[in-house]
């Protein structure tokens, strides 16, 4: 019997013995996940797809993307970037002989520094083919010059690259000229009437409705400009200024201004005013949204555009005298609702959907006296 209470003592301490050394290898190997695996796992996930790669330089630049049907076959509509991707694609910015554009591939460096110059409008656009990327990282390095093309970019890197490349941008000194009499009245590249007072500038490569702070570097005046017309197409000048814009900045009889550009955003997306990115109201109703949406704020004289990829309904609009108008505007998804206010104050905008849903968008719309700075 007292061999038999031996016998069972020495194994029950033989199992504790085991149990003891089981748990201090579990606990080796929790350590080493918790310490090791997240490493592994945020280098893996550190590296970024075409889709993400593209919406973030996209985003980066605060000009807004349309809807558009011409599309890649792999990105297909609610699917992520959708809007961004199509739009980009439709631009030249992507490439439109492919119909596919791999969304979840690794971003390659080659095509984050094609986007990167296309979107920063560095040269005009047949100037910028990925035969040009020697030439391009060249003028603007913001890679080593060494650096493998075909390896993939770290989430980190391609901020590094934006925030050095708009950098560059920002302090790069330009020549810029005037025009004014002789082209007074006439149409625009984008089909504006050019009116020399206005604070206007023509650029070849610029975006229309871009707005660009140009700044005297010899005076420190700088003035924000909205670009609405090509040009100037003079060897060495690389902005064409309005009567009123250059007036702000530097005498008439000069001609010619030294100076920086420093690129904001699109006008619609911008606060001239208060220059920071405007705020949106998006949402019609639970399941359908805006691309855009209706601003907090909005300045008077400027036009509100509204589209969305569902029909909706532009019911109707309370004036800031109280006065409403009945609209009942149906918006189908191919269409744009735009409207122009035309007093200073508070707008209301009743919109729904086509089962009768609805809801009141606010808008509140100053005269805006851009201040001259410098």
């Amino acid at each position: 019997m007292e061999s038999r209470f031996r016998v069972i003592y020495y194994l029950s301490i033989d199992l504790l013995d085991v149990f003891f050394q089981a748990v201090c290898i579990a606990k080796f190997c929790l350590i080493f996940v918790l310490l090791f695996l997240p490493v592994s796992v945020q280098a893996r996930d550190d590296f970024v797809t075409r889709a993400e790669g593209y919406v973030l330089i996209w985003e980066s630049i605060s000009r807004p993307a349309f809807f558009t049907k011409s599309s890649y076959k792999d990105v297909p509509e609610g699917s992520y970037g959708f809007t961004e991707i199509s739009y980009g694609k439709r631009r030249g910015i992507l490439s439109k002989d492919t119909d596919t554009f791999r969304p979840q591939e690794p971003l390659l460096l080659k095509d984050a520094l094609l986007w990167l110059y296309r979107t920063r409008n560095i040269r005009e656009l047949p100037d910028m083919q990925e035969s040009d990327l020697p030439s391009m990282v060249g003028d603007y390095p913001i890679v080593e010059m060494n650096r493998s093309l075909d390896g993939r970019v770290r989430r980190n890197d391609l901020f590094a690259m934006m925030t050095k490349l708009d950098g560059m941008l920002r302090t790069e000194v330009h020549t810029a000229s005037y025009y004014a009499d002789y082209f007074h009245g006439r149409t625009t590249a984008f089909g504006e009437i050019f009116d020399m007072h206005d604070i206007t500038a023509a650029h070849r490569s610029l975006p229309h409705n871009t707005l660009v702070r140009v700044t005297n570097i010899e005076n420190k005046k700088s003035i924000i400009v909205r670009i609405n017309d090509r040009g100037p197409y003079v060897e060495g000048r690389n902005m064409d200024l309005s009567l009123g814009a250059f007036g702000k900045i530097a005498h008439h009889g000069e001609g010619l201004l030294r100076a920086t550009f420093e690129r904001l955003g699109d006008k619609d997306l911008i606060d001239r005013c208060e220059q920071r990115q405007k705020r949106y109201q998006k949402r019609i109703t639970r399941d359908i949204h805006f691309f855009r949406g209706v601003p907090h704020t909005f300045s008077l004289g400027e036009q509100l555009v509204l589209q969305s990829r569902r029909p909706f309904v532009i019911q109707g609009i309370t004036f800031p005298d109280q006065q409403y108008l009945r609209v009942q505007d149906f918006v189908l998804p191919e269409e744009k609702y735009r409207f122009t206010p035309d007093m200073p104050g508070l707008y209301e905008f009743h919109v729904g959907d086509t089962l009768g849903s609805s809801r009141v968008l606010r808008m509140n719309v100053s005269q805006c006296v851009l201040p001259e700075e410098g």
